[in-house]
């Protein structure tokens, strides 16, 4: 999508503090970070929410949820811990249409669900 802020991230048209990338996902620390590590892992190619994911994209969301691991690892809090979220929608949290996992840690983060 042109107006896409994540795709134009993805096409290198807005600059980013990328720390992973491969041929289907790149990662990049969130600027506005709501802990010491956060990092945005997007697919490449676009998909809206959790709610437009079907199974002609599975291998893809396999593949995210394979390198999130990686990156947690490249980042630091692989041992120590952390926290995926997946916000889907306005009511969800979602602030940019493009579906992304938020990767957080490196400090206890509140319990604020259980």
């Amino acid at each position: 999508m042109d107006n896409c802020l994540f795709c134009r991230i993805v096409n290198k048209e807005i600059p980013s503090r990328i720390v992973y990338e491969d041929d289907l996902v790149l990662g990049f620390n969130d600027i506005q970070p709501q802990a010491p590590v956060h990092v945005l892992l997007i697919p490449k190619t676009h998909v809206a929410s959790m709610n437009d994911v079907g199974r002609e994209h599975g291998d893809l969301v396999a593949h995210l949820t394979s390198v999130i691991p990686q990156v947690a690892e490249k980042m630091g809090i692989k041992d120590s811990g952390y926290r995926v979220v997946v916000n889907c929608g306005k009511d969800g949290g979602q602030t940019v249409s493009h579906l992304h996992y938020h990767i957080l840690g490196g400090k206890t983060l509140e319990v604020t669900f259980g």
